[in-house]
């Protein structure tokens, strides 16, 4: 599996409050991945890569400031929104909550409405779209109907080749490589050779070919692919 668009991962080890976020976040709009541990959370990314992610400080075994500071330093989780729920709401708390590569801190107890709030704000500002639609030019890819639009007519695409096109318009001009590429639309858990990506961005571009958008999926030589948006 790969990138998930509009889903998030929670992370927080009381029952309560787990059940309290998906029912929230579900009637939202948003699609939920529920884990009670830092451990159950970096298996379930090891398979996809949600949205964003929102996590407990007072985890067992790995708390939520040091689960945020590992994900921090991989490649393949480095980007990933999170905000951190923790009852602590000294300054000096916070400091190391954003030291550790945080995007925002909600303190307990707090209301669903402000947390929707914060996550579509925190959304908005990293390039994922509220509606869940990614535009560029002519090109609408609807992350909801998993369809994508060019000049209104719909396009079909496979559902790897869809994945590639998510990932590229979620990050125009960005160069990924091919590894990158196979960490984000593949997963970690299943082993893909380098090669398969090339096999998948020749197909993507010949979907898009009749349409005259096959050039915004540009070659970097010696280092891979990057999205012209």
């Amino acid at each position: 599996m790969a990138q998930q668009g509009n889903s998030i991962l929670v992370v927080e080890d009381d029952p309560d409050i787990r059940g309290m976020l998906a029912f929230a976040l579900g009637r939202a709009g948003f699609r939920v991945i529920e884990t009670d541990s830092a451990e159950a959370a970096l298996s379930r990314l090891e398979a996809l890569l949600p949205s964003l992610a929102i996590i407990d400080w007072m985890l067992p075994r790995m708390s939520g400031v040091d689960l945020a500071s590992r994900l921090r330093r991989d490649e393949y989780t480095r980007d990933l929104p999170i905000i951190l729920l923790t009852a602590k709401g000294e300054e000096a708390d916070k400091l190391r909550g954003y030291d550790a590569g945080i995007d925002d801190y909600l303190t307990k107890p707090f209301s669903p409405r402000e947390l929707i709030a914060r996550i579509r704000a925190l959304l908005r500002r990293v390039g994922h779209p509220e509606d869940g639609v990614l535009q560029s030019g002519d090109m609408s890819l609807d992350l909801k109907s998993h369809q994508l639009l060019v000049r209104g007519e719909p396009v079909k695409l496979g559902p790897t080749e869809f994945r590639l096109l998510e990932l590229f318009m979620s990050s125009p001009n960005r160069a990924f490589d091919r590894a990158q590429l196979l960490d984000r639309v593949w997963g970690r858990s299943i082993y893909v050779e380098e090669r398969t990506v090339d096999v998948h961005v020749l197909r993507l571009r010949k979907s898009l070919k009749p349409h005259g958008c096959d050039q915004m999926i540009e070659t970097v030589r010696g280092v891979g692919y990057r999205f012209s948006g």
